[in-house]
């Protein structure tokens, strides 16, 4: 599936990627992930996009996207959008497929990338998939099968060139929940373990 001279890029989708691992009931340790696809073939990118609320005092994801971003990641976000449904809840929307796709598509067009990597089952990526693969690129895409309900989409999930489950990866890439080190982050060590 991924060969030693092909460069690859990874493009995760922050969101689908922590519900997938979570539905699965691990954690991703990205120091790890990032470990595994080195080995695997040159990493030419890793990407990492999520949405913000930007008014919070304290996000709970700050860390770990202050971590990917000291640590070997391109991290893109973009402040959340807080509204009030019909039923007077407040909810908050922050969708990152427009701005991974477009990063997408341009760096395909450099021919920079021979493999790109997708970290999500969203079935709106298929469209994304098929414009890389025009452009003569090989695509993964990496969700899972194994919860239910499947967090992969059917049809993105066969446009691929090769589904990995993240079960599969588990071993490789995760970290159980219970091993979650306390959220602390020490001064004088610039490589908190999140």
């Amino acid at each position: 599936m991924f060969t030693s001279h092909e460069k690859i890029a990874l493009f995760i989708d922050g969101a689908n990627l922590y519900a997938t691992s979570r539905s699965l009931g691990f954690d991703i340790d990205y120091r790890k992930l990032l470990t595994f696809f080195q080995k695997k073939a040159h990493l030419l990118r890793a990407y990492y996009y999520t949405a913000l609320v930007e008014d919070q005092e304290y996000s709970s994801i700050r860390p770990l996207i202050d971590w990917l971003d000291y640590n070997g990641y391109q991290v893109v976000t973009k402040p959340a959008k807080e509204f009030t449904d019909a039923s007077g809840r407040r909810k908050i929307k922050g969708n990152m497929d427009i701005e991974l796709a477009i990063d997408a598509l341009e760096l395909a067009s450099t021919g920079a990338v021979d493999h790109f990597v997708l970290f999500s089952g969203d079935g709106d990526f298929r469209t994304l998939v098929q414009a890389v693969q025009r452009r003569g690129r090989k695509v993964s895409v990496i969700s899972t099968m194994a919860s239910q309900p499947s967090m992969i989409s059917d049809d993105l999930r066969r446009q691929a060139d090769h589904f990995i489950d993240l079960m599969s990866l588990k071993a490789e890439v995760g970290r159980d929940p219970s091993e979650r080190p306390a959220r602390r982050f020490d001064s004088q060590n610039e490589d908190p373990e999140l």
